[in-house]
């Protein structure tokens, strides 16, 4: 799409005035005087009879308070200033020494003029500075530079072109695009659904998580239908000014009712659409007016001109319900993270201007990057292409996709960060806990990669990426992640005596696990199949329950349950490491000579195979295809 771009933006008046004040300066400064070639000494008045009587004067001007002459010295271009003292014989010295003289006729100021200057100059003055101040706090407050405009709509409008996003452009969506086909095909051919008495949808919701795609799958459905495409954010509808929502909502459809047939996309409009009345702080009644006129011109208008509504949100939990009714918001199209075939759809589209290397296997990187959205794919190649130019390589490989992938999940490798042969045991402990209780977890991903080298934030890693996209967890899956997560804590205390603050994320992470098994999703069987916590995080929303919903009683039940599950599960950890100690101390030693191990080599340790050399590409090795899961072929 290309996009109407605004009128050039005018720079605020007193830049003007301050640059025009300062060529001013300057000239006076430097160019006037050089012209003039002429510089004014002050003498006494002494001096000036002395010279008028020796004859050195040429020419004199008496002025009222002053008297000013030039020498006969051609060499001489000064004028002299002395002060009029009122001599009455002035006139006949001058007489006898034979100079040219003179006195300055002054000419009365008009009293129209004088009061023209003295009034009118410093109002028209203090009126300029008024309107200037006006301005710039006007700016300041978001009112724009005209305080008229205030409610106007700021959307950015684009009109049809044939270098628009289209459906080719989207991949991994083939649902929500088909959806969407439907509005394009009615905004081509109306009268194909008016025959049977069909009304186009007054508006669809795009729901999704982050970077799935929503806003490019608005600008593809007017692409698609060659229209113009207004696009605004819900935040651009809230202002400091009282009714400037309303009035930005109001102008919008008013915009689009006059270049029908069109689309007009909100994106994040959980901005301005949150429930009416819900009790939360920070309440707005300014939002909510602006969200009653949305209401109000999304039912006024005929959907028969072909506007159409298009708005994107990741908290769909949040909307009004008089938002989300039909005759409104008519669907609700969920787009979500793509499988392994979109991903590499995906892939294949973000891909076309980079230059791959022949080992580059866009279907391997796609079944290893489970749960990643567009904008993450898109993130991972730009990552690998980067990593490429940097080491002067004229294609992008699969070691750049590898080390990508690494950067992305956990950080830049912080490799010249110097650690003691303490810190490096800890961690070393640490990891290769995780790493042995994920081997002998029957349903748990396999481990893919282990360092010590600082990564982000932490001081090492322990990578694992799931073999297929399953959507479903279980609870002994979910029990055996916990024993996972446990696995550098027991570690630490099992082999070093002591224990560290390394396991902080894992404890949360683990506890967090425990109290959704029991008390969300009903797997405790003292407490039944109960859910005590209210909603969830469908994407990025946040639970608001100030509240609980249940007694002190279930309380204490629950907390027990939580840390009977986390014990059992810590126990369990311990056993599995305690009879694998030879294989953990092996693996902590590798790590200490070669920093990193891929998944192979850690395998091979598991197994009691030699070790080989590491891979290059550890992140995407047993994604290729017809390759099995080492762990699934060795039971």
């Amino acid at each position: 799409m290309n996009e109407v771009k605004n009128p050039k933006v005018r720079k605020p008046l007193i830049y003007y005035y301050m640059m025009a004040l300062l060529i001013m300066l300057l000239l006076n400064t430097f160019l006037f005087p050089a012209l003039l070639g002429r510089k004014e000494v002050e003498v006494d008045y002494s001096t000036f009879t002395t010279q008028l009587a020796q004859g050195n004067i040429q020419q004199v001007e008496v002025l009222d308070q002053k008297i000013e002459y030039l020498l006969n010295d051609e060499e001489d271009n000064n004028i002299y200033i002395t002060g009029n003292m009122g001599d009455p014989k002035l006139v006949d010295k001058l007489d006898a020494a034979k100079v040219i003289y003179g006195k300055e006729i002054e000419e009365p100021m008009s009293p129209f003029l004088y009061l023209l200057i003295s009034v009118g100059g410093p109002i028209l003055l203090f009126a300029l500075l008024g309107q200037l101040l006006a301005r710039s706090l006007q700016k300041r407050m978001g009112g724009g530079s005209n305080a008229m405009t205030f409610g106007k709509s700021n959307a950015k409008v684009y009109v049809p072109a044939q270098t628009g996003k289209t459906f080719a452009d989207v991949a991994g969506e083939d649902e929500a695009k088909e959806a969407l086909q439907e509005i394009v095909d009615f905004l081509h051919n109306p009268q194909k659904y008016e025959a049977i008495g069909a009304q186009m949808p007054k508006g669809a919701l795009l729901v999704g998580p982050p970077g799935t795609g929503k806003t490019l799958l608005a600008k593809a459905v007017a692409g698609e239908a060659n229209v113009p495409f207004f696009s605004m954010s819900g935040s651009e509808f809230v202002e400091m000014f009282v009714g400037a929502g309303a009035a930005r909502v109001r102008d919008l459809f008013a915009q689009a009712q006059e270049k029908a047939p069109c689309i007009v996309f909100i994106d994040e409009i959980d901005t301005i659409g949150k429930k009416r009345d819900s009790g939360m702080m920070g309440g707005n009644d300014e939002r909510e007016q602006t969200l009653n006129q949305l209401l109000t011109e999304m039912d006024g208008f005929d959907g028969k001109k072909g506007v159409v509504i298009l708005a994107a949100t990741n908290r769909p939990e949040t909307l009004d319900p008089a938002l989300l009714r039909p005759g409104r918001f008519d669907r609700q199209i969920h787009v979500g993270r793509p499988d392994v075939k979109g991903r590499e759809e995906i892939l294949k589209v973000h891909a076309k201007d980079k230059k791959l290397d022949a080992s580059v296997n866009l279907k391997t990187v796609a079944r290893s990057t489970a749960g990643f959205t567009g904008a993450d794919l898109s993130n991972l190649l730009n990552e690998a292409a980067i990593l490429a130019a940097r080491a002067d390589r004229p294609v992008l490989t699969m070691e750049d996709m590898n080390e990508a992938l690494m950067k992305i999940t956990a950080g830049p490798a912080k490799k010249s960060r110097v650690q003691t042969r303490k810190d490096l045991k800890e961690t070393a402990v640490h990891e290769a806990g995780h790493a042995v209780a994920m081997y002998n977890l029957p349903t748990h991903d396999p481990v893919r990669q282990i360092t010590i080298v600082p990564r982000g934030q932490s001081l090492g890693a322990t990578w694992y990426l799931p073999k297929d996209d399953s959507s479903n967890l279980t609870r002994n899956e979910m029990y055996e992640q916990i024993v996972s997560l446990l696995g550098g804590r027991v570690a630490e205390a099992l082999f070093l005596g002591d224990i560290s603050v390394g396991a902080s994320n894992d404890i949360d992470r683990a506890t967090k696990l425990a109290k959704d098994m029991v008390a969300r999703y009903g797997m405790c069987e003292k407490l039944g199949t109960v859910s005590y916590l209210d909603g969830g995080e469908v994407f990025i929303g946040r639970d608001y329950q100030t509240t609980k919903s249940y007694s002190e009683k279930v309380a204490g039940t629950i907390d027990d349950e939580v840390r009977a599950l986390i014990d059992k599960a810590y126990d369990h950890c311990k056993q599995i490491l305690t009879d694998n100690s030879d294989k953990l101390h092996k693996v902590v030693d590798f790590l200490l000579e070669k920093e990193t191990m891929t998944g192979e080599q850690f395998e091979a340790i598991m197994q009691g195979r030699e070790v080989g050399d590491a891979s290059s590409t550890s992140m995407f090795d047993g994604f290729e295809d017809g390759k099995e899961d080492p762990k699934a072929t060795e039971e």
